[in-house]
């Protein structure tokens, strides 16, 4: 029997996980399940407001960073300053992004370079300034918020569908590089969950609703929450065995007809 038993072996207690976006949404569904497993969060993304209150509704053994995932170069400088102000980073979370809905041959290279940039070099940039502490600590683990669109063809979203599928082929070859030093590195691929963009997106629409219920065989939105506690099972000593995985959390989405 392990020695590390229920419900120790989801603590993430002296912990430190950066998580990008993590205002709001997934990002803050993410933070809320970390810290309640006892991690220090730290919140980074660009609006400062959302941070705090996201912050202040958490309470203790948590820190708020600005920054913006696209200005790559900072990217060292913001885990310098995270890990002398907070300590070493054990856990890092690419969740922030953006989308754009717009045919693909109406989508310009422009459209297409700034999801890139945002999801990919934004993501790859923080991994290669976290990962040699994680390496040399032979300790850590990095999550990828990827998408259904990472598994399945969704029309109208070329460039997030292209960056969301980049993930799951990158979180394969870090995976490989960095698992032999004790760092793991995981995906999830949320279906269609309950947030303010997707009430937006299906406002007026009751068409799409019913065509998204449809193929979930669950037949219903998942919660945000649903995401945060995988991450924190991603997170944790339970899934020490787990790497190079993406994860559906879809309600059967990416399996239903």
């Amino acid at each position: 029997m392990n020695a590390v038993m229920f419900p120790e072996v989801f603590s993430l207690r002296g912990q430190v996980a950066l998580i990008t976006g993590g205002g709001t949404g997934i990002g803050r569904a993410v933070a809320e399940s970390l810290h309640s497993a006892g991690a220090h969060v730290v919140l980074v993304g660009r609006r400062e407001a959302e941070l705090t209150a996201t912050a202040q509704a958490l309470g203790e053994r948590v820190s708020t960073y600005v920054y913006d995932v696209t200005q790559l170069d900072q990217a060292p400088a913001l885990v310098q300053r995270i890990e002398r102000e907070v300590g070493p980073i054990s856990c890092l979370v690419n969740n922030a992004g953006i989308n754009m809905k717009k045919p693909a041959v109406a989508t310009t290279d422009e459209e297409f370079e700034k999801i890139f940039r945002t999801h990919v070099l934004g993501s790859h940039a923080l991994v290669r300034a976290v990962a040699p502490g994680m390496i040399e600590r032979k300790s850590g683990n990095v999550l990828f918020i990827a998408s259904m669109a990472s598994l399945f063809g969704l029309p109208g979203v070329i460039a997030y569908t292209a960056a969301k599928t980049a993930f799951v082929g990158m979180v394969k070859c870090y995976a490989t590089e960095f698992s032999p030093h004790g760092v793991r590195v995981n995906a999830i691929a949320p279906g269609w969950i309950d947030t303010v963009m997707l009430r937006k997106s299906m406002e007026g629409d009751p068409a799409r609703q019913q065509k998204v219920l449809g193929r979930t065989p669950m037949a219903k939105f998942g919660a945000t929450s649903d995401i945060g506690w995988a991450a924190m099972y991603l997170a944790s000593p339970a899934a020490g065995f787990v790497t190079g995985v993406t994860l559906p959390v879809d309600g059967g989405a990416s399996i239903g007809f």
